[in-house]
């Protein structure tokens, strides 16, 4: 049984985070995956410590079930091959700034016309157009123009440097595989392709979900601790006796319940909708003073049977060993080199109907060169 995308063939010319964890999401659901890379200018990727061996476990997991064909772009024989793949090719990923993949000879329009069945689609931070589209930035560049900053974090430390990439992957990653499939499905009607112009910050600015609303239609700007979920409220993370963390989430009445019954101050239970700042910074210290007086696991047996929306703070390996992480098989081990595999994160999507495979992980630059060089002969002949 093959993955879902199986047929679907995507030429990689992206580097470091968001265009390569699309095309892995693409890969791992059945789609051939050929990354063209710089033999001189490597990934910065492949740098990342920590190293498996002499291979960067970022670059490992993100290319996996790929192949690296090495081109030199500035090249004219390098483009000539390229015309020659592209006829080949259903999706080019591209993350270069805007005009880059022009000025070589390979950009929308010229390769188009080689094949205008083609789908490509271009992730930078700012998008194809705007006075901003020629200007460099990263993830906390993007949340910080988007709005997504400014109602983070706390109201006396401010804006906190997130440790999950939210622009680059919620924004950058995740949007293009969308658009990816929704120009596939458009494909197929109308028998040609287009340009997918993904914006990181347009993206992330999407992603304000309730709080954009709010402010857009409410004309409310959201403020640090100063709505429900953004520690406004009771719903908050909360010290142990051993300097770990609990996530309470009790919001709905039955789960406050349950949570004041688990800890024992059966006065809060109707308090977790209160509206007024006062009773909910109460509540907010109640639950300070009672959650500190136990640790972690102590509060993980309590609330072991307890529906309450409380869990722990885990750290990743934690997060990897927990039973229902196992159930779901959340960890794959795909093979390397040498006969032995690596443990990496499996992709999260589950079909009735299709099997996912996991055949190699991130190998060296132009690993496959020779072999695709070949098999883009015997075609041609």
């Amino acid at each position: 049984m093959s993955g879902p995308l199986h047929g679907l063939k995507v030429l990689d010319f992206s580097t470091l985070l968001p265009g390569p964890f699309a095309t892995l999401y693409l890969a791992d659901l059945g789609a051939e995956v050929l990354r063209i890379e710089s033999p001189t200018r490597p990934d910065l990727v492949r740098m990342i410590p920590p190293y498996a061996g002499d291979v960067s476990t970022a670059h490992a997991y993100l290319n996996r079930n790929k192949r690296s064909l090495a081109l030199d772009l500035k090249q004219p024989e390098s483009v000539a091959i390229v015309h020659r793949l592209i006829e080949r090719y259903d999706i080019v990923v591209d993350q270069f700034r805007p005009g880059v993949m022009d000025r070589l000879g390979i950009g929308y329009q010229a390769l188009s016309e080689l094949n205008p069945r083609l789908i490509y689609c271009a992730i930078t931070g700012y998008g194809q157009s705007g006075p901003l589209r020629d200007r460099a930035g990263h993830d906390i560049n993007y949340l910080a123009l988007a709005g997504c900053a400014s109602y983070t974090g706390r109201r006396e430390s401010g804006p906190l440097p997130l440790g999950l990439q939210v622009a680059d992957i919620a924004g950058g990653s995740l949007h293009a595989v969308i658009g990816i499939l929704a120009a596939v499905v458009q494909r197929q009607a109308s028998g040609r392709g287009q340009l997918v112009d993904i914006g990181m910050t347009d993206c992330a600015f999407a992603l304000n979900a309730m709080a954009g609303a709010a402010a857009l239609a409410g004309g409310v700007d959201a403020q640090p601790e100063a709505t429900l979920l953004n520690g406004g409220s009771f719903y908050d993370y909360y010290r142990t006796a051993d300097d770990r963390y609990l996530a309470v989430g009790s919001l709905e009445p039955q789960f406050m319940q349950a949570l004041a019954q688990a800890i024992g101050q059966p006065q809060i239970a109707g308090l977790g909708l209160a509206q007024d700042a006062a009773t909910q910074a109460q509540l907010k210290q109640t639950l300070r003073d009672a959650l500190s007086r136990k640790t972690l696991a102590e509060w993980q047996t309590v609330f072991a049977g307890v529906d309450a929306c409380v869990e722990p703070v885990l750290s990743l390996s934690e997060a990897a060993l927990q039973p229902h992480a196992q159930a779901r098989n959340w960890v794959v081990q795909v093979p390397v080199p040498g006969g032995s595999s690596q443990a990496q994160t499996a992709c999260p999507l589950k079909f009735s109907a299709a099997d996912l495979q996991y055949r190699n992980t991130g190998g060296p630059v132009g690993e496959h060169t020779q072999q695709v060089l070949a098999e883009l002969a015997a075609i041609t002949q």
